[in-house]
């Protein structure tokens, strides 16, 4: 999810633990462990872009990672507010209930994370997208009016609590959702009698009105999109992987790579003399079915000798207005 949101997850988590003997500075600690998690993207900038995409949500998203560095931050935060009477057992515990809501909140997009590092296991529910108002803003208003009320005041347990019992419940809302508009995207595509090797549905951005559909063949993928207020049949359309472009540079490194950051969801294009490979968990940016351009590509430059690698950044940038109103017309309906 998105920094606010971590932020604002942790600081409940501060305040549900420490609240009570530190006030709003229990907020402050919790914000902070809402971040720590994605500090990680620090460290990638000692590598390579490709490498520094798969090292993100990795290690520092890990139920071992909590487990080596809330004694360490627990034994720090008790020497410091040793005055408020906070134990190292309690200050341990606030870190790492800190630490892993962040990754369990993290779990719930479609990006997912590496909890269960070092196994190779990303956990990814796909039911929220990275960022989503209707999480992130009524758990806001709680926490500051949380921060209204002196540390002993009954209304601060009421809001935080009131706080996490809402983002908890949208959470959960989200799940319910996509399992009714999974069920409508199987139904409709029964209707094509095509064998299919798995499937992806998730909320399209800012919302969870407007749902995507990835269901991919041994050829290719299906994609649709399906909103509650459509009045239409589900429209399923294919898209070659065209694995074959890239079979004789597939075992590169880099290449295998970035197969894994895409969980395997993948297509090539080609637009004129360059070659991209596309990361379709996203979606696409462009409603032109012959020249698809999707969220997240990445260009295939080819030499005599390597194969580099070249993502292309802010490929959004300078279209914000009209992508949120084609998105907004779509929520609307088919």
């Amino acid at each position: 999810m998105d920094s606010l949101t971590q932020i604002v997850l942790g600081a409940a988590i501060g305040e549900k633990c420490l609240g009570r003997k530190l006030g709003n500075k229990a907020l402050l600690y919790g914000a902070i462990a809402g971040t720590i998690p994605d500090l990680d993207v620090m460290v990638g900038k000692f590598y390579d872009p490709i490498t520094a995409i798969e090292i993100h949500r990795g290690f520092s998203h890990s139920i071992l990672f909590f487990l080596l560095l809330s004694p360490v931050l627990g034994w720090i935060l008790s020497k410091i507010e040793f005055k408020q009477r906070v134990s190292f057992k309690q200050a341990t515990i606030f870190w790492f209930l800190g630490l892993l809501t962040h990754s369990l909140l993290d779990s719930f997009t479609t990006w997912g994370t590496q909890i269960f590092y070092p196994l190779d296991i990303r956990l990814s529910l796909h039911s929220i997208f990275v960022i989503d108002p209707l999480y992130t803003l009524p758990f806001l208003f709680c926490l500051l009016m949380v921060m209204r009320y002196p540390k002993h005041h009954p209304k601060r347990q009421i809001w935080n609590n009131t706080g996490l019992i809402i983002s908890s419940a949208y959470l959960l809302i989200t799940v319910i959702t996509q399992q009714v508009v999974s069920a409508k995207f199987e139904k409709s595509f029964k209707e094509f009698d095509i064998e299919y090797t798995r499937k992806i549905t998730k909320p399209a951005p800012l919302n969870i009105i407007l749902w995507n559909a990835i269901i991919e063949t041994s050829e290719g993928y299906y994609l649709a999109d399906y909103s509650f207020f459509d009045s239409k049949p589900i429209r399923f359309d294919f898209y070659p992987k065209n694995k074959e472009i890239i079979q004789n540079v597939e075992n590169e490194k880099v290449i295998q790579q970035l197969l894994w950051i895409t969980e395997g969801y993948w297509l090539i294009t080609q637009q004129d003399d360059r070659l991209f490979l596309n990361d379709i968990r996203f979606g696409l940016i462009s409603t032109d079915r012959t020249n698809p351009e999707f969220s997240f590509s990445y260009e295939i430059v080819k030499t005599d000798n390597t194969i580099q690698i070249i993502e292309l950044k802010n490929k959004q940038k300078g279209r914000v207005k009209s992508l949120l109103k084609n998105l907004w017309d779509r929520i609307k309906g088919n």
